[in-house]
């Protein structure tokens, strides 16, 4: 592992404002994102996500106000998500100051718009968000792990494994992969979930979804995870950027 693995805080963001729950319920507020993202970028944060978890229609306007203000605050790139639905919406945030731009529901619906932005921004600026879960009850895969949606309230029957090679293929750039049974527990990243992606995927996998403590960053990145994303642990200052950065630094794992 010779590349230097990136430390990513995530912001998710309702209204204009940063929220986090467990599994996606029972959100509290965290904050105000451009603040937030100020203080990560101070702090060492190699990226920073912002993600609108509320993405209706009238968040829409809130959403690009926020990315344009968080945009001219920061120095480091900046990926956004959440309610993506077309090269237009690509655009837009792109010109509103986001680096990268993460698709999820919209490209599980008609595949095709993962190679249509890749084509016509290049691979580099999309990230595809693939929110999986383990099977349970009648859903089966082949990989055990199934794609979901809407926060992980609703099942596809979709392989996770296969989604994220597929996503890679059509042109997606890097993957977030995030476990829906961890987000948000703090009980440490899914670790057989991201071998089991790493072994089939080349591109780089960002992974999401559980951390709590030093030790699980470094843990996802010696199970292969070219990047570490987290909420709860920096909002609520559990741990800081620095923290994650030395942990990893100390475990022979280069850092920026």
């Amino acid at each position: 592992m010779s590349v230097s693995v990136r430390v990513i805080p995530c912001l998710d963001v309702a209204d204009g404002r940063v929220v986090k729950g467990v599994n996606f319920q029972g959100l509290r507020d965290a904050g105000d994102p451009v603040e937030l993202a100020r203080t990560y970028d101070r702090e060492g944060a190699d990226e920073v996500t912002f993600l609108d978890v509320s993405a209706s229609a009238e968040a829409r306007a809130t959403t690009m106000e926020v990315v344009a203000r968080t945009a001219e605050e920061i120095f480091v790139p900046l990926t956004v998500g959440g309610g993506v639905r077309s090269v237009a919406d690509v655009d837009r945030l792109l010109k509103a100051g986001a680096d990268k731009v993460g698709v999820n529901t919209a490209a599980i619906a008609r595949p095709e718009l993962i190679s249509e932005i890749a084509e016509r921004f290049g691979s580099q600026v999309l990230v595809l968000s693939v929110d999986a879960r383990r099977c349970t009850g009648d859903t089966r895969t082949e990989s055990g792990y199934e794609v979901t949606t809407h926060g992980g309230r609703r099942g596809t029957g979709i392989d996770a494994v296969e989604w994220a090679v597929r996503g890679a293929d059509l042109g997606a750039g890097e993957i977030l992969l995030n476990s829906m049974d961890a987000d948000g527990t703090t009980a440490g990243f899914d670790l057989q979930m991201l071998d089991d992606v790493r072994s089939q995927v080349r591109i780089p996998l960002i992974a999401s979804g559980g951390a709590g403590t030093a030790e699980h960053f470094t843990e996802a990145a010696q199970h292969g995870a070219d990047a570490v994303l987290a909420a709860s642990v920096f909002h609520f200052r559990t741990l800081t950027v620095a923290q994650v950065k030395e942990h990893m630094r100390l475990a022979g794992i280069p850092v920026r």
